[in-house]
């Protein structure tokens, strides 16, 4: 019985790799030192966010803290190879270091004069890094430079691990294809909306 046909998938597309390159490079023993800690670029498109778990105590405008005993997460999102793919897909993280850096943001780019291209920027207070205008959400297309790895120790809240798909901390997001829709955290009122 002759072996079976698989699908033939890129690692690279041009420079950048594609998800499933470079996951398939991370556990691959022969490939491991050309991704793990290196820093890469990946091209995918934003399958899930995590923009709606942020607690409600930690969404507000920069400047205020958060209330005593607020658990908070750093915001994230994952990036595949294609929409909606259920497969390989990695967690892209240290490009915002809290919800209230991404409530500024998104209220910012909501007060935008009507009609015109948004060209907010702002930094985040606590990582330096320029935040990505717009704001990366479900269905872009994006391409994310940064440090790969299987562990994101950049947040003071503890360390997030993925061992089977990696975590890329990010240095610069370019948006290849805009969201279809804008993001927002809960509880945001948006006028544009």
């Amino acid at each position: 019985m002759p072996p079976p046909d698989l699908p033939h998938r890129l690692v690279k597309a041009g420079d950048d790799f594609t998800v499933w390159g470079a996951t398939h490079h991370l556990r691959s023993r022969v490939h491991r030192a050309e991704v793990n800690r290196q820093t890469i670029s990946v091209v995918g498109y934003v399958v899930r966010t995590n923009y709606d778990k942020a607690p409600a105590c930690a969404v507000h405008r920069i400047g205020r803290g958060d209330k005593p005993g607020c658990r908070a997460f750093v915001p994230s999102f994952t990036i595949a190879d294609e929409k909606g793919e259920t497969g390989p897909a990695i967690d892209v993280m240290g490009w915002a270091s809290s919800f209230a850096q991404l409530f500024t943001l998104i209220e910012a780019i909501d007060k935008a004069p009507k009609g015109e291209e948004p060209r907010i920027e702002l930094k985040d207070e606590f990582w330096g890094g320029a935040l990505p205008n717009p704001v990366p959400n479900v269905g872009a297309k994006v391409k994310v430079t940064g440090t790969y790895a299987v562990t994101f120790t950049k947040g003071s809240g503890g360390a997030a691990a993925n061992p089977k798909y990696g975590i890329l901390t990010t240095d610069r997001i370019d948006l290849l294809e805009p969201p279809p829709k804008a993001a927002v955290l809960p509880g945001m009122k948006l006028k544009k909306r």
